[in-house]
Parts: C-alpha cells; structure tokens; sequence
C-alpha cells in the first residue's frame, strides 16, 4: 500500500497473523478488557507477520526484550534490537518480521485475539503434517518445504502480503490428500490411470477446504495448494496452466516441492542424491518450471550449501 506499514520504530526507552512457525512459543500474560499482552518466543530465521483486517483500528506494540527483529518496507531494510519499540497504530500492510537469533518480545494490542490466533491454522497444519506421513514423508515435510520456500521468497523480492500467503500455502500444499483414500496414498507400485485420476484432485480438494472456512488468509492460501502442480508449459494439473498464468508463489512451491519428493526416501522411491535433484531442476528449467524461480531457487541452495 503506498501509505506504508505505519510502524513507528522508536530506540529503548489489527491483528496478529499466525505464520508457520515450528518451536515458537506464544504464552498470554494478561486478558482483560479487550487488551492483551502476550509473551513471544522466536528461534533464529523464524517469522511472524502483523497485517490489517477489516473494521480493525486498533494498536499493536512490540517490546524487544531479547534479539533481533528485522523487516523490509518501501523504506528499505529495517532492524529493532534489545528494548526497542515498534508502534502499530493502526497496521496498514502486511509486515514479515525475521528473527536473528534467539529473539523474544512482548506483543500488546488493545483487543483480544490471542484466542483465535491459530485454531483455524494449527487444525489444518496438524491435517497437513499427518496427511504426508501417510504419504511416505517425515514429519518435516511440510516445514522444509516452507521454509526453503520462504527463502525463495525472498531471493525473489515478494510483496510482504506474497509472502505470508506463501507461508501458509507452502506449509498446507498437500492437505487435500486428506480426502485420498489411504491404500492409494501408501501403494508402493506405479498408480494406475484411475487411482492417479483421484490422486490429482487433492490440488482440488485442498483448496476447496480452504475456501470453505472463515478466514482471509486461508482463502488466499487457497490458490497455492490448487496451483502448485501446474507446469510452466502447461503440462501439469489440474487446469492446464501455464507460464504467468500459475501465479509465482505457487511456481515456487512446484520447484521446492519437486525438489524434495526427488530427494525423499518414500515407500516407492530410495530418492536422489541432492545433487542429482539439482541438476533435474536445472535441466527442467523454462520446460517444467518458472526460470526465475529456478535462479533463485539455485542460488538459495548453492547458498545453504
């Protein structure tokens, strides 16, 4: 928005988005009257986000007690450290803040939400994570691709409401595998047309139980979990999409995605070296998938390793 985020940073002296976020920790310290202060805890590279609702004209003060918060702006980058304060009076865009280390902070605002923070969010990630142990994966699944996801992202400079639909999109991508019978989901041989026929409508499936619910950011989440098996040349499913018709985030989920089945050890697959899946990614690049999400996906990995 071209009014900008509305934080004032000030040196020591809405509403609240649930991100995906695994070993956070969210405790309420105070409920009464509609004002709320509720003690943070992010682990280092974690995010969280602030962002507007509608009918919210609210505030939202952060304390930095311990840490490292950092965010980008139309200003640029932006840093709050040890007994810092940030205002939000009211948030106007969505805001990603990282962690930088173990980070701990006191979030106030004047009404209540902590209730409703993550029963919607937290019921589909638990659906997501059990939904891929049948599928064959760990339990990590949902969080690497995430957080590989996420870092993509940023590599290619999404707006601060991009990335916190990918966040949660990323994370919830297969949880319409819920609705595939079990005995497809765990078949170790090769599906036949019938059983692949209803394997693919978890991309359907997925994205109509988002849509159904009452929350904004679920919805928006939505067209992820339908996209992210759509090809850059139109090969993939369920529409037939194609180059900027598959919107980026879900171009970049299809990458990190691929990546990791490739690189899984599953019921039917030993899975690849990591430089083997590198290589296909590489070589499917302008065919299969988005080049630019491509380059940056490369360049995070040749980062990370």
């Amino acid at each position: 928005m071209s009014q900008g985020n509305n934080i004032r940073h000030t040196k020591r002296g809405s509403y609240l988005k649930q991100t995906v976020m695994k070993g956070s920790t969210l405790s309420l310290l105070l409920q009464k009257k509609g004002l709320e202060i509720i003690h943070h805890t992010l682990k280092d590279g974690q995010r969280f986000a602030i962002g507007p609702t509608e009918g919210w004209n609210g505030f939202e003060f952060i304390y930095i007690l311990s840490g490292t918060l950092t965010w980008n702006d139309r200003h640029g980058n932006n840093t709050a450290i040890e007994g810092d304060q940030l205002l939000m009076d009211p948030i106007l865009e969505d805001t990603i803040f990282i962690a930088n280390g173990e980070t701990c902070f006191l979030y106030i605002s004047s009404e209540s939400m902590f209730d409703s923070l993550d029963e919607e969010l937290k019921t589909f990630m638990d659906l997501a994570v059990s939904v891929e142990e049948k599928d064959g994966y760990t339990a990590d699944h949902c969080h690497r691709i995430m957080k590989l996801s996420m870092k993509v992202g940023e590599k290619l400079k999404l707006a601060s409401d991009e990335m916190y639909q990918l966040n949660i999109g990323s994370f919830l991508h297969d949880v319409g595998k819920t609705r595939i019978p079990d005995h497809i989901l765990n078949k170790p041989s090769r599906l036949t047309d019938e059983e692949f026929d209803l394997m693919k409508k978890h991309t359907l499936f997925g994205a109509e139980m988002l849509r159904n619910t009452n929350s904004t950011v679920l919805q928006k989440a939505a067209n992820i979990v339908e996209q992210h098996h759509e090809r850059y040349d139109g090969s993939g499913y369920p529409f037939g999409l194609k180059g900027s018709e598959i919107s980026l985030t879900s171009s970049i989920v299809a990458v990190v995605d691929s990546f990791d089945a490739m690189t899984s050890v599953r019921v039917y697959s030993q899975g690849r070296s990591v430089e083997e899946a590198l290589i296909e990614i590489k070589n499917e690049k302008g065919r299969l998938f988005h080049p630019e999400v491509v380059d940056a996906f490369l360049l995070v990995m040749s980062l990370k390793n």
